[in-house]
């Protein structure tokens, strides 16, 4: 899983940008849309687009949450929502059981890691309905009970996302291309090749002492998406286009399904590139170099790579900062044969994060030491339709692809 949502700029500034309007994309018309939002937010952060979801305890139609401002995250899987975005329903959403004690999961992200439970829950996206799924509760153990093993060994502890200001939201909706977070290989007796995340937790337990254990697929934290009755073999993503110096605020559209019905028809025009199960697509090109890992993740809140731009100063860390504005291009190839090539603009983050504007079309940064990693993250939405296709082949579908 990869979010890349960096901690600085997305603050002050000039309100009065050239490019303060709010563009947006049709609204939703269908029971299977819903809209993404990209504003001002929990945290002042920019290119944080966010959904609103109601998470309900199973079977009920009153012990239910709405939650607004949780991430749209196209290269993650399943629902994590905040344990203080619940409220009291959370109490009402079974833990699943692990051995003697409940399951918990420290998720790892690029930078940082979501801690908590797994429990069953409804959740409910516009109109569609995932019905007794397992989803992640942030944040609702104690933070001396977050293990090192495959957790803080790989991310500080002090990156634990598990309030609104850490996580940019009030919780993360993962909708790429796997069904569920990790898949067979976590449910695989524990061994050096498993690389699960999930953990058995002792009830009531306040020190760490839990124990890191395989777990079955259908405990794992799952794609809402595929378990919605129809329109549940991916989803389509859409956001306008932006000015260069970007826009106050922006709202794009979610759609659920591809090809199930008429607002959800993929037109032959476009370029499907069969991906791996991450949705990655690990044959591209960039920079120079080849057998580049690339992928298209909403929950990235910049393009990054590694080019030759030079970094901004420490008011926008990580970032680029050209003297003007670039126009990079990338190779893009999956498993298959197909390519094609992209382009993307880099600009001056330092002058970009001024603005003051919150939807930034133009924003990269740096990769770090990945040299072979292609991010394309939000700004690459923008101003196009981008199809996510869900890995059907256990059920005797087809592979995973992303389309545009």
């Amino acid at each position: 899983m990869s979010l890349i949502v960096a901690g600085c700029g997305g603050g002050g500034g000039s309100d009065n940008s050239a490019g303060s309007n709010s563009p947006s994309t049709p609204t939703p018309s269908g029971a299977n849309q819903v809209a993404a939002v990209i504003s001002q937010g929990v945290s002042g952060n920019v290119n944080i687009p966010t959904v609103t979801v109601t998470v309900c305890a199973p079977g009920s139609a009153t012990a239910c949450q709405t939650i607004n401002n949780v991430l749209l995250d196209t290269r993650s899987f399943g629902l994590r929502v905040l344990n203080t975005s619940l409220g009291s329903v959370g109490a009402s959403l079974p833990a699943l059981p692990s051995g003697s004690g409940i399951l918990a999961q420290c998720a790892l992200f690029a930078q940082s890691f979501t801690w908590g439970t797994i429990r069953t829950a409804d959740v409910h996206i516009g109109g569609e309905t995932a019905a007794s799924i397992p989803i992640q509760v942030v944040g609702d153990l104690p933070e001396a009970t977050i293990p090192s093993e495959n957790c803080t060994n790989s991310v500080p502890a002090s990156n634990a996302q598990d309030t609104a200001n850490a996580l940019n939201a009030n919780g993360i909706l993962g909708v790429g291309v796997a069904i569920t977070d990790c898949g067979t290989a976590c449910a695989a007796a524990m061994s050096v090749n498993n690389p699960s995340t999930y953990f058995s937790c002792p009830p009531n337990t306040t020190t760490a002492n839990c124990t890191r254990v395989p777990v079955a697929v259908t405990q794992q934290v799952t794609n809402p998406v595929a378990r919605f009755a129809s329109d549940n073999n991916g989803v389509i993503v859409q956001f306008p286009a932006v000015p260069d110096g970007g826009s106050k605020t922006a709202t794009g559209l979610v759609t659920f399904g591809i090809n199930t019905q008429s607002n959800n028809a993929m037109p032959g025009t476009v370029t499907m590139l069969v991906s791996d199960l991450a949705g990655d697509l690990q044959n591209s090109t960039f920079n120079g170099v080849s057998g580049v890992k690339a992928f298209l993740d909403t929950g990235s809140n910049g393009v990054f790579m590694i080019a030759s731009l030079p970094l901004c100063g420490s008011n926008a860390q990580g970032f680029y900062c050209p003297a003007a504005k670039q126009i990079l291009t990338a190779t893009l190839q999956g498993v298959g044969t197909t390519v094609t090539t992209v382009n993307f603009a880099a600009d001056n983050a330092d002058n970009l994060l001024k603005t003051g504007n919150f939807a930034l079309g133009n924003l990269t940064g740096s990769a770090g030491a990945t040299s072979g990693t292609l991010d394309l993250g939000l700004p690459f939405y923008f101003g196009k339709t981008v199809y996510h296709g869900l890995d059907l082949r256990a059920s005797g579908g087809r592979a995973p692809f992303i389309a545009f």
